[in-house]
């Protein structure tokens, strides 16, 4: 949690920063790929708010309406946040590059401290340090990820993360590369062709690229916010731990569920050998309870029922997200 915490805030700092930069080019030149970027790291900043209260709430203890606490509200807000870069974002900004590409308009120069400047200038200065400070945020949210989920491959390990804060920072940086790549490029183009209508079609690129990183994200908060089983190798490393006891005669299920980014709960039904005595019985439940949380310290709450082999559900291999 602590990584997710520190990339957020990273990532707020310099969209922030970022916003107002473009803001003020947007403003000085008429940039229609600058106010659509400016849009967006307002969007950004706004969903790192966002995403820094579904973390608190998140941490709430539980109580007696909410007995298993309140892990998914990052779940919920994370899903939020995908909604807002959708509407917010992706939409704005095409809408801004149709009206753009209708009314083309070269970039005014501005106008700084009493000085004429090249509006074009103006515009690649402020693309210049958002894509240094978008960098620096989208560096230490990788950094951050491969802390968590070493190796794996970006996209298998966001499909496996249970931390949509941690994941989301990250699309969020690379998408503001990739649209800042397309104003850049909208900018330099309208102004070798001197074709202004460029810059409205960098901002309709730009929306594209928000949009489908909004569906993406959207898809892979759902399995979350629904309610998903916990990584394979975790509900491995439980099947090992149960078949090590010798009193269990038949492992008949094993149900998990992620109730948060750290908070995994466990339903295990048992066959077990008839002839155990009852305080057998018990320090078997407790052994296990035990043995599943030291094994994982996300592992919370175990549950384990005592059934007849065929009355549990045949166990099935967990799912990742649709």
């Amino acid at each position: 949690m602590a990584e997710s915490t520190g990339a957020i805030y990273t990532a707020a700092g310099a969209n922030l920063a970022i916003a107002l930069a473009k803001f003020a080019g947007a403003f000085l030149t008429g940039s229609s790929a600058m106010l659509a970027e400016g849009a967006h790291s307002v969007v950004d900043t706004a969903n790192q708010l966002l995403l820094l209260v579904g973390l608190k709430r998140g941490q709430k203890p539980a109580d007696a309406r909410h007995p298993f606490g309140y892990g998914r509200e990052i779940y919920f807000y994370a899903f939020i946040v995908a909604l807002f870069i959708f509407l917010g974002g992706g939409l704005f900004a095409i809408y801004e590059g149709a009206h753009k590409i209708q009314h083309p308009e070269p970039p005014a120069d501005a106008t700084v401290f009493g000085y004429a400047v090249s509006g074009f200038w103006t515009n690649v200065a402020i693309l210049g340090f958002s894509i240094a400070a978008e960098g620096y945020s989208c560096l230490v949210a990788v950094r951050s990820f491969r802390a968590e989920k070493g190796s794996q491959s970006a996209i298998s390990a966001i499909q496996r993360s249970k931390d949509p804060a941690l994941f989301t920072i990250l699309v969020e940086d690379v998408a503001a590369l990739i649209g800042l790549a397309i104003a850049l490029a909208g900018v330099v183009a309208a102004h070798l062709l001197e074709w202004p209508a460029l810059d409205g079609w960098a901002s309709v690129g730009i929306g594209l690229v928000l949009v489908g990183m909004a569906v993406f994200l959207m898809v892979e908060t759902h399995g979350l916010l629904i309610g998903e089983a916990a990584d394979p190798d975790v509900v491995s490393a439980i099947h090992e731990a149960v078949r090590d006891e010798p009193a269990v005669r038949h492992l008949n299920e094993v149900l998990t569920q992620h109730l948060g980014p750290s908070d995994i709960l466990v339903n295990i039904s048992l066959d077990i050998d008839d002839s155990l005595p009852g305080a057998e019985i018990e320090r078997l439940v407790g052994r296990l309870d035990g043995r599943l949380k030291v094994m994982n310290r996300q592992v919370k709450r175990v549950f384990i029922e005592i059934q007849a082999k065929g009355q549990g559900a045949a166990p099935s291999a967990p799912r990742l997200k649709p």
